[in-house]
Parts: structure tokens; sequence; C-alpha cells
């Protein structure tokens, strides 16, 4: 990913982290909108807690987009937990999807089609890599 698109991603994502909680209820929110099957994978009793790991994984993703080799090891083996949580491979389009129209909510007008552009980069980055993790013999 090219220096000047992680510098976006990174300093929108500082925008985003400070409405915290709401971020994932947005994202949760819309997730189980585009997709109400994904909704029986969580314990909806916890989803203030899934909000603040799914915040605190999106915040190292960012800070780790320039560091491969940090990023994806705990990219895979994010993807083998949610693969046993029930995770399958056609849900990583909607949640893409969920995540850009959050990120859209959160920024307004500072979510620009190239920041749109570099947050889509990112996206496909890690779920790339979770999928080829997850789904080895489909990557093949």
């Amino acid at each position: 990913m090219h220096p000047h698109r992680i510098r976006l991603v990174r300093a929108s994502y500082a925008k985003v982290a400070l409405m915290g909680p709401r971020t994932a209820r947005l994202f949760y929110g819309r997730l189980f909108d585009l997709d109400p099957s994904v909704e029986r994978l969580f314990n909806l009793s916890r989803m203030r807690s899934q909000g603040t790991k799914f915040m605190a994984a999106l915040s190292f993703v960012v800070d780790h987009l320039d560091r491969p080799e940090r990023l994806h090891p705990v990219a895979r083996e994010m993807a083998l937990r949610h693969l046993g949580h029930g995770a399958r491979r056609e849900h990583y389009i909607p949640l893409g999807e969920a995540l850009l129209w959050t990120l859209e909510q959160g920024l307004g007008a500072d979510f620009t089609p190239e920041l749109r552009g570099a947050w889509a980069e990112a996206y496909v980055i890690l779920a790339s890599v979770m999928t080829e993790a997850a789904y080895p013999e489909m990557a093949a």
C-alpha cells in the first residue's frame, strides 16, 4: 500500500477512533442489516465488549499497514478464530461494505473518493490475508 494512502487511512482513523463505541454500534448495525445471518455468530448480550474488540483490531490494522510482517500473522490468527465461530468466506463482502459505510457516516464530507479508495484497499489487503488463511484450498 502506498505510504500516502496509509497516511490518509491513519489520519481518518484518528477521527473515527474518537467516536469509539458509536463507531462499533454503527458498524455492527449496518453489518446485521446487510447480512442478518451474521448476527447469529455474536453473543448479542456482549456487543459492548465485541465493539471494543472491533475497535482494537481496527486500530492494530491501521497501525500496521506499513508492516505486513506484523500485520499478516495477526490477521491469519484472527481469520482462524473467526472461522471457529462460524464465519464464512462470503461474510467478508458485507463486512467490507459495513466498514466503508461506517466510515462514511463517521467522517461525512471528509470521506472523499480518494479516502474511500484507500480504506477499500486496506480492507482488501486484510480480507485477502484472512481468507487465504481460513480457506487455503481456495487460495491455490
